[in-house]
């Protein structure tokens, strides 16, 4: 799927000349962070790496219109983004992945932090959001 900025809902060029070259390296640089972030996700089962993508995009919509095409074009990560831009949507396929890694998470926090009541039913309230907020997404075929 190629991106295509017309069915967008939100505007993914938001660069502009006026922008402080300042502000637009802060948010390229944030960026490649978020990049990085991402692609040890995609090989590390605790930690997510479709979120760190999506606000690569955001930050990269924002410092290099380059680097935000590369990203939506993107063979793997590129269509999720695209989903998640036009529609806000997840995949069925990403839904199941994203609640099984916040269950593995879970248990490996658990497992070995050995943490008190207390702080394991955070840590469990906050998961329990964070997986209620990504099945509650539209879905879309994977």
């Amino acid at each position: 799927m190629t991106f295509n900025p017309r069915r967008c809902k939100q505007s993914p060029l938001v660069w502009s000349a006026g922008m402080n070259r300042t502000k637009r390296t802060v948010y390229f640089l944030l960026g490649w962070l978020m990049v990085a972030l991402g692609f040890i996700g995609a090989l590390l089962p605790v930690m997510p790496t479709t979120i760190f993508l999506i606000l690569a995009a955001w930050c990269f919509s924002r410092s290099s219109p380059r680097f935000e095409k590369w990203l939506l074009e993107h063979p793997v990560f590129g269509p999720t983004l695209v989903h998640w831009r036009e529609h806000g949507a997840i995949p069925k396929r990403v839904k199941l992945l994203a609640c099984c890694g916040m269950a593995l998470g879970y248990a490996m926090f658990f497992y070995f932090a050995r943490p008190s009541p207390l702080l394991g039913g955070i840590v469990a309230l906050f998961f329990i959001a964070c997986a209620a907020y990504v099945v509650s997404r539209p879905s879309v075929a994977a």
